[in-house]
């Protein structure tokens, strides 16, 4: 686990095709530095394609929400694509409330996600 301050870790795995980032916790302005890094580390390393996995995420604020967005934007510039799985009701209405969700490719779940393999044109 990269991050893990109890309240919050990320994990970083290799799946099909894309760097999975599993988020657990709650996801705030005390704990989002282990996201960034991790982000950062991978777009760096040049993954084209990063699923950020939410299943478990309980919480998430606008610095995470802030954290995601300039993740992608970072990985879109790069080539890359950043994308969100398994969005859970109190996550899911914070991305709906801010239209976040419209700029995101949302899956229902990580292997629907990992499933998904469309062209690298969006």
């Amino acid at each position: 686990m990269v991050g893990d301050s109890g309240r919050f870790g990320v994990e970083v795995t290799a799946g099909s095709g894309a760097v999975v980032l599993v988020l657990t916790g709650e996801l705030d302005h005390d704990t989002a530095e282990p996201l960034r890094a991790a982000l950062d580390e991978q777009i760096e390393a040049g993954a084209r394609r990063i699923v950020v996995d939410c299943a478990a995420l309980t919480f998430c604020d606008s610095t995470g929400l802030n954290a995601l967005l300039r993740a992608r934007l970072r990985a879109h510039e790069a080539g890359g694509r950043l994308e969100l799985s398994d969005l859970r009701p109190p996550v899911s209405r914070m991305f709906e409330i801010t239209g976040a969700r419209t700029v995101f490719q949302v899956h229902d779940d990580l292997t629907a996600a990992l499933a998904n393999r469309r062209p690298e044109g969006r």
